[in-house]
């Protein structure tokens, strides 16, 4: 379920106090850039970044874009300098706030008494649907504009009926190559107990594993959930909102990447998994053929 058009109404009466409704953790729900396409659509910047405040300090906490975490920027237009001891270049940030917006900018000293440049413009502004965020740099001055929401405020899709049995055409050894000559493969156990087990792995052309991943989809609440994780990390849930007997659908909008996970036979029996946003943008798509014995 798609979620329907935000209202872009600013807070009325701002005060400087509003500055922490901009705290905590925010994710990319949908791109408002006028006269995009959708295989064009996709967020401003990160599809997760989080906020901290104390007084008239605006922390950037993760997810601003310049490797750094927790920077403190002062609101008086004051410059913030940080090393990056890995580039050897100087991050400068300075931030204001002002009518419920916050702007930030970030330039960078790329060499020791040389001028800043690539200079990167960010303007968060509280709305009634969640906060839209603009972002304008020195090659696209017309900028970028998405709508963020804590994930918490975010719907989740209903999920659609369904029991474990509707996915027993995912079961069995998938294996692929990618463009870069690695291997991928999926294998998924039959669909017994109300469960289906699976583990994914990539192995690089110099025959090393790269990544690796578990999964599972469950039987919940008269639905099915997909939980995976990748490189065993804390398990992120997605819910079953479209199924019939070649293609399944599992949504998850509070999720920061992937949103979609799409799993389609085709007709010649191959297996595509497909991860993206839930609209729009250039999703992810990894093809199969069944493991011959």
């Amino acid at each position: 379920m798609l979620l329907s058009a935000p209202s872009s109404t600013v807070l009325a009466s701002p005060q400087s106090s509003d500055l922490q409704a901009l705290v905590g953790e925010w994710i990319y729900v949908e791109d408002q850039t006028e006269g995009r396409t959708l295989e064009q659509m996709g967020p401003p910047m990160s599809s997760k970044f989080s906020f901290g405040a104390e007084g008239e300090t605006i922390i950037l906490e993760s997810g601003h874009g310049s490797g750094q975490r927790n920077v403190r920027v002062k609101l008086d237009g004051t410059f913030t300098e940080l090393l990056d001891s890995q580039t050897n270049r100087t991050v400068r940030y300075k931030a204001a706030w002002k009518d419920s917006t916050l702007t930030t900018e970030t330039d960078f000293i790329r060499m020791p008494n040389a001028a800043p440049d690539g200079l990167i413009r960010r303007e968060f502004r509280l709305v009634k649907g969640g906060l839209v965020v603009r972002v304008t740099t020195q090659s696209n001055p017309s900028g970028s504009v998405g709508l963020y929401r804590h994930p918490q405020d975010i719907a989740m899709p209903t999920p659609v009926k369904a029991t474990i049995r509707d996915m027993a055409w995912l079961a069995g050894a998938w294996v692929g190559t990618r463009s870069s000559g690695s291997a991928i493969e999926e294998r998924w156990s039959p669909a017994k107990g109300g469960a289906m087990l699976g583990t994914s792995r990539t192995v690089n052309p110099r025959d090393q594993m790269s990544a690796f991943e578990y999964l599972r989809i469950v039987e919940r609440d008269g639905g099915l959930v997909y939980i995976a994780q990748p490189g065993g990390a804390t398990p992120t849930e997605f819910v079953l909102s479209e199924v019939c007997a070649t293609r399944a659908v599992f949504d998850n909008p509070r999720h920061d990447y992937p949103k979609r996970i799409v799993y389609e036979l085709s007709p010649d029996g191959g297996l595509s998994a497909t991860i993206g946003f839930m609209k729009g943008g250039s999703p992810r798509r990894f093809d199969f053929t069944r493991e011959r014995n």
